[in-house]
């Protein structure tokens, strides 16, 4: 892979190695044939594991994050309670947004690697998974589910899964839900820099030449970056 085609899948500007996951969702190769292994486990413990989420491209993390910062999603506070803007500051605000989304070309969805699951034989048949914490801790409709992927994880047994956001430090809030496909994901995640995001933030052409929305808090971006990059990326 070159260094414009490592980049670009670093940032999530384009799709060309990934394949199909569970017919709706794309992943990279190597975690969709792991996530089919653990699947299968998953079946034979009485679970039906299932995809919520996996590749989200870097257009896409723009449009929630510029959405989220002019108000027009909703934005909640460090207990998952909708956030007054008018009660906080603009940095306030910021580290509100980027505890429960990612800034675009940081977000581990771009890579194909991590995937947002849940337990359909849990639940009723149309059941829309909501993805809050309540659903997967203690007596949540994904518990059981939870305890024994945490388990096999614990005991590096989860066809090479882990969960990057399963201790609150402070910055990314804990997603039980969130997966991640380390052989492929620890490689990429040592090329994440916040040099890479400044062009595609700005406005300016990515690496393969292409241009994309600039963010709507980018005169507050400019003197705070590298400490929320560390924060809120560098976990």
């Amino acid at each position: 892979m070159s260094a414009v085609e490592d980049a670009s899948v670093v940032l999530g500007i384009h799709s060309r190695h990934l394949t199909a996951l569970q017919e709706r969702f794309l992943a990279e190769p190597a975690t969709v044939g792991a996530f089919d292994r653990l699947t299968k486990r998953a079946a034979a413990a009485g679970f039906d594991l299932r995809v919520a989420s996996a590749f989200r491209d870097y257009d896409r993390q723009t449009e929630i994050i510029n959405q989220k910062w002019t108000g027009a999603r909703p934005v909640k506070d460090v207990v998952g309670l909708p956030l007054l803007r008018e009660n906080v500051s603009d940095l306030a605000w910021l580290e509100a947004i980027l505890r429960f989304s990612a800034l675009p070309g940081t977000s581990r969805h771009h890579w194909g690697t991590d995937v947002d699951i849940w337990d359909a034989a849990a639940v009723c048949v149309d059941y829309q998974p909501a993805l809050e914490p309540s659903e997967y801790e203690q007596d949540g409709v994904f518990a059981e589910m939870t305890f024994w992927l945490d388990a096999l994880i614990s005991a590096d047994d989860a066809e090479g899964f882990y969960k990057p956001y399963n201790t609150d430090y402070g910055g990314v809030a804990p997603e039980a839900w969130h997966i991640s496909y380390r052989p492929v994901a620890s490689a990429l995640q040592k090329q994440q820099r916040v040099d890479l995001c400044w062009p595609l933030w700005r406005g300016e052409a990515d690496p393969e030449g292409n241009r994309h929305e600039a963010l709507a808090m980018l005169a507050l971006l400019e003197p705070h970056a590298d400490d929320l990059f560390t924060r809120f990326v560098l976990v």
